[in-house]
């Protein structure tokens, strides 16, 4: 079976350098091409045809989603895997909706990078998006914050949520700090967003 191509496009050279290192050192994947900006990349990529393209969002001449938006139309084979994070709930939106494949937060360890890769390679289902780090960022959250993670993403506020729980309205508190530290995001409202979004998700499912 021949190994996996990948294009890697990310403006900061040490971020990626560092992708490029952990997947050349991978059995059954190969970087064929790298690119800084989204005219290169469209340009690598017509030239060497990659399996997948492994994409930042943000990028000097451009967004990672015009570079959606050419694989779409010259290279529907080609799958992409976008570089995001928590706190660019928009960004992610506006990926889902031109066509990502799968997610991988920048924080994201070295087999959860070679996963995201395989991932997108075996051809998932156009529409059915992953995110990568979701699963390992959930585990890391003690039960009673992943039971204040569901009410909050239910829009209730601190004082109800105490109620709802039996505890103290500072506890709550404390487990909301905790929680928004875990996922990477600021502030409440994003993760009201994350849980539509994953109710939606589950309901595509």
């Amino acid at each position: 079976m021949s190994d996996i191509t990948v294009l890697v496009l990310d403006d900061h050279e040490v971020v990626r350098r560092g992708i490029c290192d952990i997947l050349d050192r991978a059995d059954g994947i190969t970087v064929v091409a790298e690119a800084s900006s989204v005219a290169q990349a469209t340009r690598r990529a017509d030239a060497v045809r990659p399996q997948v393209i492994l994409s930042d969002l943000r990028l000097p001449d451009g967004t990672g989603l015009d570079v959606i938006q050419h694989v779409r139309e010259k290279l529907p084979d080609t799958r992409v895997v976008v570089l995001t994070s928590y706190d660019d709930d928009d960004a992610k939106a506006a990926a889902r909706s031109a066509g990502a494949d799968v997610f991988l937060a920048k924080t994201a360890s070295s087999a959860e990078v070679l996963q995201a890769v395989k991932d997108a390679a075996t051809g998932r289902e156009h529409g059915q998006h992953i995110d990568v780090h979701e699963d390992d960022m959930l585990s890391r959250l003690t039960p009673m914050e992943r039971r204040v993670l569901t009410l909050v993403g239910q829009g209730l506020a601190n004082r109800e949520i105490a109620t709802e729980l039996g505890i103290a309205e500072k506890t709550v508190k404390n487990h909301v700090t905790s929680v928004l530290a875990k996922m990477g995001l600021q502030r409440r409202t994003q993760v009201v967003a994350w849980a539509t979004a994953r109710r939606a998700q589950s309901f595509r499912g």
